[in-house]
């Protein structure tokens, strides 16, 4: 088990912190223990890569509907109240998988913009800097910067369509 866990602990984490936004090691134990308590349940003709990042993916959403349900259950008394709540509480683990897919988008289509649009959409937006500040900071007229805003926005929208 001690090499399983060297050899795969940095999928294992990546994957956890992509689900759930930061390291957790309750989860990864949990993947630990899951792996050893079904290794009799493994397929040679599969890849034990691909086995393995299934588990922790159906962990990491387990963790993420029981912590949705905790937070409801301490703060709500009265059953059909909870009832409401859990319904609507089942789908948050999708919403924040869609929102991390959604943001990981957003970085890529920034990352392909080029040089001069990239630096001037992250200054905006990402920094919150204004078109002074940016103006300043690049050394270029403020017309510049917005003309570049724009254009890197109207790209984005572009390489973006399929979020809207």
């Amino acid at each position: 088990m001690k090499e399983i866990i060297e050899k795969y602990k940095y999928s294992v984490m990546s994957i956890i912190k992509n689900f759930t936004g930061s390291r957790n090691e309750d989860i990864e134990q949990e993947v630990y223990i899951k792996v050893w308590k079904n290794r009799a349940n493994y397929n040679e003709q599969n890849k034990f890569t691909q086995w393995i990042n299934t588990i922790t993916a159906n962990t990491c959403r387990d963790y993420l509907k029981s912590k949705s349900n905790k937070i409801a259950l301490e703060n709500y008394d009265d059953d059909e109240t909870l009832n409401s709540i859990r319904d609507k509480e089942a789908s948050e683990p999708e919403k924040i998988l869609d929102k991390k897919e959604r943001q990981k988008a957003i970085l890529k289509a920034v990352d392909t913009l080029p040089k001069k649009m990239k630096e001037v959409i992250i200054l905006y937006e990402f920094e919150g800097k204004n078109y002074e500040e940016i103006s300043k900071k690049l050394n270029i007229p403020t017309g510049t910067v917005k003309s570049r805003l724009s254009n890197a926005r109207s790209e984005l929208k572009e390489k973006l369509q399929h979020l809207i």
